[in-house]
């Protein structure tokens, strides 16, 4: 017997393929709609795909057609994307949809949005809580933009009941924006040293696709108007990470820590470097939701490397993740700036 009908926005992206698989694996009735309207690998043949361009005037509406009884959104970003959904309330029973721990802010207002101005770095409660302030809405950045949404939403509950998931560092395969492509690639290309500032004791706390999709699944099946932190089981550091995906290709690097901020020119900077931890409390996951990891950082891995290298088969890496280069720059890989700092580092001691 059906649990009734899911529609997913944002079906074919990172973490939309897994959730729809969930859903659908779980008794749901899965409508999968993405800009392309395809099919990701594994769905069941029930699954119905559509074509949606949510920016289109009038077409989340005709594609929902008589409603659902849960919609998921992976792609909604501010307050234009709440008001679509609340507009829509009387066809739709509940909803989930992703935030970001970007929101949050220190008790001195440092957050994402500063961490690159001098002093700026947050420095947050460790594990962060739901209740921990957030930044204040607006339109100018991620965090902001992703407030917003959430307080429009949570405005509407009494309207449509929303579950909103602050996602941590997600990672797994088809990520456009890959983490681990740091690791990875210095593998690939044999480099034998690497640097890493903050002593590699950075801690950024990952979300694998999976345990998502799980959130997901278990709030489609508890609708409320809430916040809840997504997160892994682990929060690993910086060289945690670096030592896990040596592990799972085989390889022994030496690691160089340096004990403050990267020394200059992108070396000993990876896209989890930070100078505080940022750990979430995922205590409330548990007891609203029953909510039970289905992987932990370690034993995701090796599906990741292997989607990695798959990927950078044959081709530079900014042609393979092109969002990567815009996000970070070519300084992701100076290895001429690395190896430069490295000589200098080994005339020292």
């Amino acid at each position: 017997m059906s649990r009734g009908r899911a529609f997913v926005l944002g079906a074919t992206g990172q973490i939309g393929r897994g959730a729809v698989l969930a859903l659908a694996e779980d008794g749901w009735d899965v409508t999968a709609a993405s800009r392309g309207g395809g099919r990701a690998d594994g769905w069941p043949a029930d699954v119905r795909c559509v074509a949606l361009d949510r920016e289109a005037e009038g077409a989340t509406a005709a594609a929902l057609g008589d409603g659902c009884d849960v919609l998921v959104d992976m792609v909604a970003f501010d307050g234009a994307h709440a008001r679509q959904l609340t507009g829509l309330a009387g066809r739709i029973g509940s909803a989930v949809v992703i935030s970001s721990g970007a929101v949050y802010e220190d008790t001195e207002g440092r957050s994402f949005d500063t961490q690159e101005k001098p002093g700026g770095a947050p420095r947050y409660p460790l594990p962060i809580p739901e209740s921990q302030r957030t930044v204040a809405p607006g339109d100018t950045t991620y965090a902001t933009r992703k407030i917003r949404l959430e307080r429009e939403l949570l405005a509407a509950g009494d309207t449509l009941p929303v579950t909103l998931l602050r996602a941590g560092a997600i990672h797994g395969p088809h990520c456009r924006t890959p983490r681990e492509l740091y690791f990875v690639k210095r593998l690939l290309d044999g480099r034998a040293r690497r640097v890493l500032a903050y002593d590699g004791e950075s801690r950024f706390h990952p979300v694998h696709v999976s345990n998502l999709a799980e959130l997901i699944r278990l709030a489609a099946l508890r609708p409320a108007s809430r916040v809840l932190n997504a997160g892994d089981p682990q929060a690993p550091t910086v060289a945690e990470i670096g030592a896990a995906v040596d592990c799972v290709l085989g390889r022994t690097t030496e690691t160089v820590l340096v004990a403050g901020a990267p020394p200059g020119g992108g070396v000993g900077e990876t896209p989890w470097t930070a100078a505080h931890p940022i750990v979430y409390d995922m205590t409330a996951a548990g007891r609203e939701l029953g909510y039970e990891p289905v992987t932990g950082y370690a034993e995701s891995l090796p599906e990741t490397v292997e989607w990695l290298a798959s990927r950078l088969h044959g081709r530079q890496w900014t042609e393979a993740f092109p969002k990567m280069l815009r996000n970070y720059g070519e300084g992701l890989f100076d290895y001429a700036a690395e190896d430069a700092w490295l000589e200098r580092y080994d005339r020292t001691v």
